[in-house]
This record gives structure tokens, C-alpha cells and sequence, in this order.
């Protein structure tokens, strides 16, 4: 079978990922009430409460899972502290948590997007 040039196979083919850290089970069922009664009142999207630990990057599914089990190796759960609540512009980020940089959080984050390669915005 020939391939067209300029099209991808399905390997190469590329998709946007990000790697969420998701809270103890207790501690999201207490953010999907508080999102819940937010979104039932204001409006707005409807996801599962996480941590982003690194933001979107365009990968194909073989890299993103490969870099993914390699981040994996060595990461452990760790305790994250809100910090305060803030609000922004973006349509998933209209109300969100800081979390206070303990080095348990700032580590997982470096360890993350070190094996990603992610250059974070902020």
C-alpha cells in the first residue's frame, strides 16, 4: 500500500494531550459537589476536578505514551495545599484552585514536563 504524500499514517498522526494528577476520592467528591452547584447556577463546562500537571502538547499516541510511563517511573502521590481561589478569562478556567508550591507539587511538576519536554507558560 502506497501512502500519499503529504497525508500521515495513523502512528504519526498527531493529537493534543495533557497529564492531570486527579485528588483522592474523598476530596473529589467534595470539588464535584462545589462544581456541580457553580455549573448549575453560572453555566460552564463539566470535567473531572485535577491538578494539570503538564498542559496541552501535540504528541502522537505512541510518544505521549511512551513519555507518559517514563514520567510515571519514580512519581509518587504526593500532598498539594490550595493556596486561594482565582478566576481568569478562559472557558475552563473561568473559577479555579492555586495551589500553595509546596516541593512535593513544584517536583512532580518539574519531573512531569521535564519528560515531556514541556515549556509551561507561566
Amino acid at each position: 500500500m502506497e501512502i500519499p504524500q503529504g497525508t500521515s499514517t495513523p502512528a504519526e498522526k498527531k493529537y493534543d494531550y495533557s497529564v492531570w494528577a486527579i485528588p483522592p476520592e474523598d476530596v473529589g467528591t467534595r470539588l464535584k459537589r462545589l462544581m456541580a452547584g457553580l455549573t448549575s447556577e453560572f453555566g460552564g463546562p463539566q470535567f473531572e476536578p485535577h491538578v494539570t500537571v503538564v498542559g496541552a502538547i501535540t504528541l502522537t499516541e505512541q510518544d505521549a505514551l511512551e513519555k507518559f510511563n517514563s514520567a510515571c517511573d519514580g512519581l509518587q502521590a504526593y500532598n498539594a495545599t490550595v493556596d486561594r481561589v482565582a478566576t481568569g478569562t478562559f472557558f475552563y478556567q473561568c473559577v479555579y484552585l492555586l495551589l500553595h508550591p509546596m516541593p512535593e507539587v513544584v517536583e512532580a511538576s518539574a519531573h512531569c514536563t521535564g519528560h515531556f519536554g514541556y515549556k509551561s507558560s507561566t
